[in-house]
């Protein structure tokens, strides 16, 4: 096989571990609400997750195309080692924080190590500067936004049915709960399993193998797969960390933090930004 048939194929393993390990690294941040909360057990939770998971990576394709576009320039004549250092740097910071029981970006894991690799490869001028700068504004804000809709949105809910009984308030949310864990968990797939597919799409755009950005089948399909594997896997060590060592939540403020955060991350995804899950959950 010549050498440029070997890198391919080497990407399109390293993307797929890259969706993988996502999956069961941010696994917690769709269902540990709910975990925590007892709205749901982990391994319903977990089976939950991963199938919406799946359904949610066929969403669309723009965040892949933000992710094979808009990181280096189009010109670059792209070197497909500069796509492995990139993919081997994200899942080497990735496992370490998983391993450390740590919640940390994928995103920012992937985006950084392309465009580190990218750097050392051609320098600043290889950079697509004005697409990276929209990028971290999406990655930087979108916590904050979620912070700010998380606040009005466990108000609103607070002013509707904070004088309710407490053991029946928390009958009614623990059912709402699983609503708004099943969403997150959709918009996970949607947003995060297309970072594999921009760097696979990307590396047979530059090896000539297809003709125009546009995200193969098959690409969707593996893509989605291993990010759905990845999450039924279950990242117990960061649940614990999601579900109770940032905040104390009970099933009314859990749905209010799922239900925000589903909605943050869907209209970034509509809007062709990664976020970082992590980040958005966390606001």
């Amino acid at each position: 096989m010549p050498e440029a048939g070997i890198c391919i194929v080497i990407i399109v393993v390293l993307a797929l571990l890259f969706d993988y390990i996502n999956g069961f690294n941010d696994t917690a941040n769709a269902i540990a609400t709910s975990v925590s909360t007892r709205a749901l057990s982990p391994r319903a939770a977990v089976l939950m997750a991963a199938v919406l998971n799946f359904a949610g990576a066929f969403t669309s394709t723009g965040v892949a195309k933000t992710i094979g576009g808009e990181i280096i320039e189009p010109d670059y004549s792209l070197d497909n080692i500069v796509v492995i250092a990139g993919l081997i740097g994200a899942i080497a910071w990735n496992f370490t924080t998983w391993r450390l029981a740590l919640p940390s970006s994928s995103s920012h894991a992937l985006i950084g190590g392309l465009v580190g690799a990218t750097l050392v490869d051609g320098g600043w001028q290889a950079l697509h500067l004005s697409g990276i700068a929209v990028i971290v504004a999406g990655l930087v804000l979108s916590p904050v936004v979620s912070w700010f809709g998380g606040t009005m949105l466990m108000i609103a809910v607070l002013r509707l049915f904070g004088r309710m009984p407490p053991s029946r308030l928390d009958q009614r949310f623990k059912r709402m709960q699983c609503l708004a864990a099943a969403a997150m968990s959709f918009a996970h797939g949607a947003n995060d399993a297309q970072k594999g597919m921009g760097v696979i799409t990307m590396s047979l755009l530059a090896a000539g193998l297809i003709g125009s950005f546009v995200v193969p089948l098959w690409v969707q399909v593996a893509a989605a797969a291993a990010m759905a594997l990845g999450t039924a896997t279950g990242g117990w060590r960061i649940i614990r960390t999601m579900g109770g060592k940032i905040s104390k939540l009970v099933p009314i403020s859990g749905f209010s933090a799922d239900m925000n955060s589903s909605l943050v991350i869907l209209v970034a995804t509509f809007m062709h930004l990664p976020v970082s899950t992590t980040h958005v959950v966390s606001g």
